[in-house]
């Protein structure tokens, strides 16, 4: 999950959120929201935050059940 992902990488960066905020040049009430798990984000603002630990949102296929 984003949430999850988020703060395990934030921590062992040992960031606060402010830090994260600020370098990721996006306000903290992005990183809180992110953090928390809400449901609505804008991709870009998560695309920005992401960036910094190399990473970034992307299409991952649903697998198909087998029928």
């Amino acid at each position: 999950m984003l949430s999850e992902y988020l703060k395990k990488k934030r921590k062992a960066l040992d960031l606060t959120q402010e830090d994260l905020a600020s370098k990721a040049g996006v306000g903290l009430r992005v990183v809180r929201e992110m953090e928390q798990g809400k449901p609505t984000l804008r991709m870009d603002k998560v695309n920005q935050v992401l960036m910094l630990f190399g990473a970034e949102l992307g299409v991952v296929p649903k697998a198909k059940n087998d029928e």
